[in-house]
């Protein structure tokens, strides 16, 4: 059996904890997306100012990071301040 390179060892420790990290910004975007959607439905509008902004604050560094596209980020907040303004308008 061949021996591993420690250069090997060293990119799957590196590529390990960028997963790690990544995982968890993604969680944090679904997670600030569901607490959004809940405010609206629960016709909270301060809450949901609030949440939006937050959404946008985290997609907006997902997505500068690399974690998630650019475009899937824009278009994720589009369609939040599409729903926030019937929110609003109704």
């Amino acid at each position: 059996m061949a021996t591993k390179q420690s250069s090997a060892e060293k990119r799957h420790r590196q590529s390990e904890e960028r997963r790690i990290r990544n995982k968890a910004v993604k969680s944090a975007v679904r997670t600030s997306v569901k607490k959004f959607v809940t405010a609206v439905q629960k016709k909270d509008t301060v809450e949901a100012e609030a949440s939006l902004k937050e959404m946008i604050k985290k997609l907006d560094s997902a997505a500068q990071k690399g974690i998630i596209n650019k475009k899937a980020a824009a278009r994720k907040k589009s369609r939040m301040q599409i729903l926030f303004n019937n929110f609003k308008s109704a």
